[in-house]
């Protein structure tokens, strides 16, 4: 098989480098062609439009940063010309209306489409251990779950074009709001002269316990957020794709929304491309920015 993979940005080049480590042929697309240099330095084969990538290749993975995007890279007139026939993966974290419209867009250009969203970071994604959330129809799953499994060892088919996008930003809700309530419970506790180690020595034993809690601990204690494997600018873009949906269908969005606004002052800190766990900051900063 022939992959094209558009878009290698911080989760893009380590999946695409995965790819090439697993002996498949690649030829890479992105944006900023600085990106692109470790791939070919690893033996992938670089074109400056992505037209090009399309037209040469058997599958399409998309790892762009949204909708927009796809729309630019994908769907231009050049490119749109160039899916028909080919296997479009769209494993980027948009939202499940989104995904079923582009779904359209790429059966009306003669083309299959599947969305495979993942959960996990860089780490996971280099050593192929990536969850893979698959919706499509059974047919078009066999049908790449050879390729999906070099992401991670048992991609799950959840159901249709647009469950497995909104599972992604179910869990994502998840990341957004579990972080902020640790933060705001070990600031608490902090602040009432309690030490953290003895928090998380009752915390690790209660039903309330959960993995991400340890992982973002140091952070937040070292005040330590550089080298991210996941920003804040991509958690508040899903945050408002969770929003936006969760809306749709008439649920009650309150306790996201003020987790937004916690992002949206973290992000007035300039931290954008900073670790998730910066909103820590804006949580000690107070409700008026005054810590």
């Amino acid at each position: 098989m022939k992959v094209a993979f558009l878009g290698t940005g911080l989760m893009g080049q380590p999946m695409a480098q995965r790819l090439l480590e697993q002996g498949v042929e690649l030829i890479a697309y992105n944006r900023t062609p600085e990106k692109l240099e470790p791939l070919k330095a690893a033996g992938a084969e670089v074109v400056e439009h992505p037209h090009q990538a399309i037209a040469a290749a058997d599958y399409v993975i998309l790892m762009l940063t949204n909708t927009a995007a796809i729309y630019t890279v994908l769907l231009s007139d050049m490119s749109s010309r160039s899916v028909k026939g080919k296997q479009v993966i769209q494993m980027g974290t948009i939202t499940p209306t989104e995904s079923r419209e582009i779904r359209d867009a790429v059966v009306s250009a003669g083309g299959d489409y599947i969305e495979a969203p993942v959960l996990g970071s860089r780490p996971e994604a280099k050593d192929g251990k990536l969850i893979v959330m698959v919706g499509a129809q059974k047919d078009q799953y066999r049908y790449s779950l050879d390729l999906l499994k070099h992401f991670g060892p048992d991609p799950i088919l959840v159901g249709s074009v647009g469950s497995a996008a909104a599972v992604k930003l179910a869990l994502n809700q998840l990341i957004a709001s579990l972080t902020s309530a640790f933060g705001l419970s070990l600031e608490f506790i902090q602040r009432q002269g309690i030490k953290p180690d003895i928090f998380m020595q009752i915390l690790r034993e209660s039903a309330v316990y959960a993995p991400t809690f340890d992982k973002k601990l140091q952070r937040m204690v070292d005040g330590n957020y550089a080298n991210p494997n996941f920003p804040i600018k991509h958690l508040v873009k899903d945050t408002d794709y969770f929003i936006e949906e969760a809306k749709e269908e008439g649920l009650n969005v309150s306790s996201i929304l003020g987790v937004r606004e916690i992002l949206e002052m973290t992000m007035k800190m300039a931290m954008q491309n900073e670790d998730y766990s910066s909103l820590f900051e804006a949580i000690k900063m107070g409700e008026y920015g005054e810590s």
